[in-house]
């Protein structure tokens, strides 16, 4: 049974004239008299019920007027009663069914999620080997190199670096999504860390002709993080704000004290988000701009990575972005208990 065959009180009992021609106390044509003497006395302004009319016409007296409406009463209620117990059956029927659509969900998650482990897996072992060999040809162990085969072997290795970052973070989404994101917790020193991950990030900035700046307050003390796995974090957002920025641009990693907590941010002048559009950028394997043509490469894992690492820290991470203008994101870390 759908919605629109939903049985409602209404539909079982008859109005109440209706029910009085039923039972016999009045005729079809006292009934239609009834009701336009009852329009008769609207238009006075002086309303009354159908029953009041049929008695004021001396159509029926009071006490059977009282029994057909105790009677329609009656029947009222058992009605409801039937359509509670009828709407008890549809919420227990929908419950089930929603948690049946809820269970396969979750299997074709844990489905998905063993796949891209497993898959991630396999493809680490070979591309060890093709790295390996890689390096071998690089150092020219296995042999010397023209100008020609030094500038194809840099290709090749600067691929198979961004084939590794793919498949490191298929395994960490894998993980993620089955639940077995682990972090070591312990004081990490913020400034060595931006430091390390703003040197990885500078030659990409400088071949995109971007400023990359350090805001970081003096005398920080130590946060309790992951160090792996904030670094991870800091690399993606400067990453993804260095990718989104036009030539030109700048791309600012902030760090300010605020009470017991750092508030770790980066900043770009890049394209922008429309705001509502921003949910969307936290969708794992999910790209605003799907189009075939599209002009940004990934494969739209990053910052749903970034939100689960970070919300693992016992953190939240927010988005404030405008078109055109720039994108801000920011998320807190709490100090060292070794700080207090």
């Amino acid at each position: 049974m759908n919605d629109s065959e939903l049985i409602t009180p209404e539909v079982l009992i008859p109005r109440l004239g209706d029910q009085l021609v039923k039972m016999d106390l009045l005729t079809e044509a006292q009934l239609q008299q009834a009701l336009a003497y009852q329009r008769q006395q609207a238009a006075k302004n002086q309303p009354c019920l159908l029953g009041q009319a049929a008695v004021e016409l001396n159509f029926l007296d009071r006490p059977t007027l009282d029994r057909a409406v105790t009677e329609q009463i009656v029947r009222l209620r058992s009605a409801l009663e039937d359509a509670n117990r009828n709407l008890e059956l549809r919420v227990q029927l929908r419950t089930t069914e929603l948690e049946e659509a809820l269970r396969k969900l979750s299997d074709l998650n844990q489905l998905k999620a063993n796949f891209v482990a497993n898959v991630s897996h396999e493809l680490r072992t070979p591309l060890t080997h093709i790295r390996g060999y890689l390096e071998l040809l690089q150092t020219e162990s296995l042999g010397g190199l023209n100008a020609d085969q030094k500038k194809a072997l840099e290709v090749s290795l600067r691929s198979s670096n961004r084939l590794q970052a793919l498949i490191d973070d298929l395994i960490l989404f894998s993980l993620a999504s089955r639940g077995e994101l682990t972090l070591q917790l312990r004081p990490v020193d913020l400034n060595r860390a931006i430091s390390l991950v703003a040197a990885r990030a500078t030659p990409k900035a400088t071949e995109r002709s971007l400023t990359l700046a350090m805001e970081i307050g003096s005398n920080l003390p130590d946060v309790q993080a992951d160090e792996e796995k904030l670094s991870w974090v800091l690399a993606q957002l400067l990453d993804n704000a260095i990718k989104f920025t036009p030539p030109g641009g700048k791309v600012t990693l902030n760090v300010t004290r605020e009470e017991k907590m750092a508030l770790v941010s980066v900043t770009d002048t890049g394209i922008g988000i429309p705001a509502e559009r921003l949910k969307e950028v936290f969708e794992p394997f999910h790209q605003l701009d799907s189009s075939a043509t599209r002009r940004y490469g990934g494969t739209g894992l990053g910052l749903a990575l970034v939100r689960q690492i970070v919300e693992a820290h016992g953190s939240v991470i927010e988005i404030h972005s405008r078109p055109e203008q720039g994108t801000i994101v920011s998320f807190p870390l709490v100090f060292s208990l070794k700080n207090e």
